[in-house]
This record gives structure tokens, sequence and C-alpha cells, in this order.
């Protein structure tokens, strides 16, 4: 049985001074026995909790509304005030968790994983990194900043980029060409500042691999991220079965498109719109809609994941984290890109984030996500915040696996049978497509953090060369006139500025969650929905490898079993209707 944590006066885990005692208690108390050391480890797990809560609302609120200053304000104290003094009084924690842990003989059972962890944050940690680090978090909320500033006069409207999505769809070529190249110069105009931020993230993420010792930010990254149980060898390997065993696969596609299109060549503009000319999927009209549908969607999937979503709000809030609120959907002026799903860890409720535009790539975020934050549920009960989180690895199996697994009921969004089609279709030549981009992005940083004196030259070169090889359809598509626009294509992945080294994730987790799909079509959906939440359940307690297993699922992605996956793509592909 495990100890219940104390009680614990509520505090403000964004003021230092709040924070700070009860870090020196911890510091302080003696540890005497393996039973003391278990209630210290909980005890630390709440006080940790509440400052990553702390950081999550005012992250939240920040990417919620770039224009508001005073949260902006709010997020640049916390990082330049407040995250340099908890570093090192969290590496001294660590030295003393990892004494405590092998002194009672922690290191392994339940506590291998925790132990494990512990002494490589240790190993990492160096005090000259703090304000690098700092000064990389400016510079992330910087190239949010710019980001969530970009808007298009379009249609007689100033619009953000997401909702510039729908023109991609539209069946009139003019209207696309038009809304791509808008949104092009938009993005040129930020290009070269944004060039230079990144010059300056590689610069410090490569003194810090240095600073502590390590040949390059490369092998920093791979041991912070934990990575125990794979390699950038692991990495290339899953390379070369994109270009091996994927890309046939695309150029089929691409082939397929330009066939029904009635077009010599294709163009950017060309590869969202549906290829017989359909008008584009319309899913929904706003977050509350979403919501609504989404809901009935996983109520049909399995009753327990319904409920839990149906906690989460209506979608009707604009608001960020507010009066824990667990849902800002809409796309707005001021609103960061993208999409994800933050843990508040005190309070143990999930926040999702994301940019709804009325898209079916809409619908897929909002699943995706909803899928982190059933994980993060599922797994709440564990008492060590440590285990409340997973690796990436598998966080990303959570949601993949639920954009795969509810499709029989995508019917809530698509009433008509043709329609309904078009998004299956659409999600499974997904899912297999994405592998060449995810490949291209990792392997893009491979090269610039091998490199790092490299110029703005070299990496626009470098980047040419990756997406002839496996890019977003790279040498099959026609950049006539955007030879610019091209080389700069990887400034729109926010990864590589707020998570470097993020990426290979979510090829990982792709090859993950298309096998347990096929467990549903083999085997029943109940035994796959049964083991998702299985292994859901058990949320970072066990090795990467273990997590994959407890869901019935092989830990590999490599050509083999990539192989594999896109042959069954390709044949349950061939039963719906194109």
């Amino acid at each position: 049985m495990q100890p219940s944590p104390v009680a614990m006066e509520p505090f403000d885990a964004t003021c230092w001074d709040q924070i700070e005692p009860r870090l020196s208690e911890l510091l302080s108390r003696q540890v005497t026995s393996a039973e003391q050391l278990e209630q210290w480890l909980v005890d630390r797990s709440e006080i940790d909790a509440a400052c990553s809560e702390g950081e999550a609302n005012l992250y939240i609120n920040m990417t919620c509304d770039t224009e508001n200053a005073e949260a902006q304000r709010a997020y640049v104290n916390y990082i330049e005030q407040v995250s340099p003094k908890l570093k090192p009084m969290s590496f001294e924690l660590d030295k003393k968790q990892a004494a405590l842990t092998s002194k009672f003989g922690f290191d392994q059972g339940r506590y291998l994983v925790i132990h494990r962890d512990t002494a490589v944050s240790v190993e990492l940690f160096r005090e000259e990194n703090v304000p690098i680090q700092t000064e990389l978090e400016k510079l992330s909320q910087e190239y949010q900043q710019i980001t969530g500033a970009m808007l298009v006069e379009f249609d007689g409207e100033q619009r953000t980029l997401p909702q510039m999505g729908k023109y991609q769809e539209s069946t009139d070529r003019s209207v696309r060409e038009a809304a791509y190249k808008a949104v092009c110069a938009r993005r040129m105009a930020d290009a070269d500042r944004i060039s230079a931020l990144y010059d300056a993230m590689i610069e410090k993420r490569d003194q810090l691999a240095h600073n502590a010792g390590l040949s390059s930010f490369i092998e920093y990254a791979f041991k912070g991220k934990l990575r125990f149980d794979y390699t950038p060898d692991h990495c290339r390997a899953f390379h070369e079965a994109c270009e091996r065993e994927v890309m046939p696969f695309c150029r089929m596609l691409d082939e397929r498109r330009k066939a029904q299109l009635g077009v010599d060549t294709l163009f950017p503009w060309d590869l969202s719109v549906d290829p017989k000319g359909r008008p584009p999927l319309q899913p929904f009209a706003d977050g509350r809609e979403l919501v609504e549908k989404t809901r009935r969607v996983f109520n049909r999937l399995d009753p327990e994941l319904g409920e839990m979503f149906a906690r989460l709000g209506d979608g009707g809030n604009t608001q960020g984290a507010a009066g824990g609120a667990c849902l800002d959907l809409d796309s707005r002026r001021g609103k960061a890109p993208g999409g994800y799903q933050y843990m508040r860890d005190k309070i143990r409720e999930p926040f999702i984030f994301m940019n709804a535009a009325g898209l079916h790539g809409d619908v897929e975020t909002m699943i995706h996500e909803a899928g982190h934050a059933f994980h993060s549920m599922l797994c709440r009960d564990e008492p060590l915040l440590h285990y409340r989180h997973a690796p990436l690895e598998f966080c990303e199996v959570a949601s993949m696996s639920m954009e795969l697994l509810t499709m029989p009921y995508w019917d809530e969004f698509y009433p008509s049978d043709d329609d309904l089609a078009r998004a299956k279709r659409k999600q499974l030549e997904g899912a297999i497509g994405l592998l060449p981009w995810i490949a291209t992005i990792d392997a893009f940083q491979l090269w610039v953090y091998a490199h790092p004196k490299h110029t703005r030259t070299d990496r626009a070169e470098h980047w040419l060369e990756l997406e002839h090889r496996f890019g977003h359809r790279g040498h099959r598509v026609s950049w006539d006139g955007l030879k610019d626009v091209r080389t700069h294509v990887w400034q729109r992945q926010g990864h590589l500025f707020g998570a470097p080294f993020y990426y290979i994730e979510y090829g990982i987790a792709q090859v993950g969650a298309l096998q347990l799909w096929l467990r549903s079509l083999e085997e029943g959906e109940s035994v796959a929905i049964d083991a998702y939440k299985q292994a859901m359940r058990l949320g970072g307690s066990q090795p990467l490898p273990e997590l994959f297993a407890a869901a019935g699922i092989e830990f590999d992605f490599g050509p083999r079993t990539v192989g594999r996956l896109v042959e069954r793509v390709q044949a349950e592909l061939e039963k719906i209707p194109d």
C-alpha cells in the first residue's frame, strides 16, 4: 500500500518565496527507513505537481492570448525569476533521492524507472546551463509570439493561418493558389527573424551539451529525453524504412491524385483538395459542436472514455485555463498556432488547446488530444508524479490510437456514406503518409546538431536534399516560383523551436497505434480498447518496451514492421469506396 501525501497548505507555486521553504524542508528532512523514503517521494511529488501546474497555467494563458501583455509578462517572469532558482534546488533533491533509493534498495522493482531517470538528471545537470535554458525558453516564447501574430488579409477579412487552411480544400484551383501564396508571403515576412531565432537556439543548445561534457546536443537530447531503449541509429533505420517502404505508397497516391485532378503537374496547393472535385468536408461549425459530436463518438466507442471526455467541458471557453477550464478550441486572433494537451498536475485535470476552424483536420486534432487526456486521466490515481507522465513515445500511442479506433463512429461527423468514406481514407492515407515527414524533421535535426557551425545556406541545401529523399511529396511536386518558400518550410514545425528532437516519437507511436488498430480488426474492438486502457493506466511506471507490450504491440519501428503495416493499410484502403 502506497503512503498518502501529507496535507499541504495551499501556496502560490509561481512565487519562489513560497516554493523555496517547502523544497528546503524536503532537503533537510531525515530519512532513515524505507517507509520514510516512500513518504518522502510522495511528498516531493505533491510539491512538484503544484510547481508543474503553476507553470502550466502560465503557459496555457500565454499561448491562448499572445497579445495579452500581462499574460506574457507573467510567463516571462516565471522563466526568468522562478525557473532558474527551481532547477538547482531540484538538482539537489535529485541527488538526495538518487542516494536514498540506492541506500534502501529502491533501484529495482517499482522504483526502477524513477531511479534510472533521476540518475540521468543528476548526471546532466550543470549550474552554468541554467541561464542558457532560461534564454532558450524566452526564445521559444518569442517564436510563439511571432507565429501567433501572423494574420492574412484574404477574401475580404483578416484571418489567422489556421483559418486559411480551409481554402486549401477549395475546388477552385486559383483560390487555392492565391490562398497558399498569401500564407507563404506572410510567413516569409518573418522568415529571417525566425531563422535568426533558430541560429541562436542551435548555438545555445550546443553549449548545453559541451558544458555537460558531451560531444553534441544529439547526445545531450537523447540522454535528457531518457531514451534508454533506442539510439540515433534506430532513428536512421526508421528513415530507411520510410524511404524504402512508405515512399512507394506516397508516389502511388500522388500519381492517382494527379490523374483524378486532371493536371499535368501537382503544386503544393493541390495536396489537400479532394481529388475528385468534391467540396471540403464540413464536420462541425464551432468548438461547441465539435465537442458534442466528439462526445457521441467516444460514448459509442467506450462508455468509460465517453464519460471522461464529457467531464472536460462544452467547448465554448475562450479564456484559457481561467476557472479550471479544460478546453480552449476555436481559432482566433492572437492565439498561438498548433494544438496540445497539458496536464495540470495538482488538480489532476487535463487542458486541451487547439485552433479549430471547421476542418476535418480539427476532428483528428480533437480526438488526438482527447487521447492524451485519457492517458492522463487513466493514471491520475498514481501517487508519484513521475509515474503520471509516460515516455513521449508512448504518450503519442495514447493519442494516435484514438484517431484510428474511433473511425467506425465518425458518422457522427459525416452522416453521408460518401463523406464518411472520404474521412476514413484521409485518416488511413495520412497515418502512413505522415511517416516520411516525421523522418524528414528527425533527419533534419540529426544533421543540424551534428553540424552546429553550419550556415543558413548549408541548412537550406540539406533541407532540400531531405525533401528530395522523402519530404512532403518532395520532388514529385513543383515548386516553380517558390524556391525561397521551399527552403523555409521547416520553420512551420514548432517542435524544432520549443521541443528539439521531440518528433521521432510520432513515428514510433504511429507504428504502435497502427498495430493496436490492427488488433481491433483481428481480435475485436473490445480487446483493443481493454488493452489500451490497461496500458495507459500504467502511466510511466514501466520501461518503454514493457508499456508497448502491455498494449499487446511490438516496440519496433524498423523496415520489417513498417513494411508490414503499409501492406495492411493498403489492403484496408481497398475496402473503402474512393
